[in-house]
């Protein structure tokens, strides 16, 4: 399988990682010592009901560690998007410095239902509405390549304004000083001090030296 080096730190110097339940018991302080490490996004939610077995743990330990953190929502294709909405604000603690939510937008492991553009635009945004009493900034969307070229690409006005966290494990984004991608989901089989087998690698668009400019909600770390 073709693969690349992992974007250093001089050029990408803020790096952090996305888990869940599958990471299982996770040793935060050994993660949060390691220089990789700034940010820690972790599985909250997914669909209407679900919610992760390992999240309060994790979002409490690595708020402990000192990292700065993110939940995101695994959004199924058939739930109605404000039903999705409740379950992260019954489940996601409302805390100063965090990063905004974020939702993961992809057909590997969702259900059956291929929806139009029109409907998942409609959906996403009632979830989006939903949600902005309580997490008004703008959310992150995760999307693969393959969800982003069906759904986002030229359609970017009739969904809600969001950031964007693209996967791209084979190549780096094309750079556009980072107007139009935040996050770059780097690699899914990373190896970290303090978490048992594979873990995805992130890093924020490599113009940014600290979080307040590309999210004003997390204090300066």
């Amino acid at each position: 399988m073709l693969r690349f080096n992992n974007p250093s730190l001089t050029r990408y110097p803020i790096q952090g990682i996305d888990v869940s339940h599958h990471q299982g018991a996770i040793d935060w302080r050994t993660v949060a010592a390691q220089p990789n490490v700034r940010f820690a996004i972790m599985k909250a939610t997914e669909g209407g009901d679900h919610r992760d077995s390992r999240f309060a743990e994790n979002w409490q330990r690595a708020g402990d560690a000192g990292l700065v953190r993110g939940a995101y929502h695994f959004f199924t294709f058939c739930r109605p998007g404000r039903d999705q909405a409740q379950n992260v604000l019954a489940t996601v603690p409302k805390a100063t410095g965090a990063l905004p939510i974020a939702v993961d937008l992809e057909f590997v492991g969702n259900c059956n239902k291929v929806p139009t553009l029109e409907e998942m635009a409609t959906e996403v945004n009632a979830f989006v509405t939903e949600l902005k009493g309580s997490f008004p900034e703008k959310p992150i969307f995760y999307v693969t390549p393959e969800f982003y070229d069906q759904y986002l690409k030229g359609n970017e006005a009739r969904f809600p304004d969001h950031y964007l966290w693209l996967r791209s494990v084979f190549k780096e984004p094309a750079q556009e000083g980072c107007r139009r991608w935040s996050i770059w989901q780097f690699a899914d089989n990373g190896t970290l001090d303090g978490i048992q087998g594979p873990v995805d690698l992130n890093a924020l668009c490599p113009s940014e030296t600290g979080f307040e400019h590309l999210f004003p909600t997390v204090a300066a770390n």
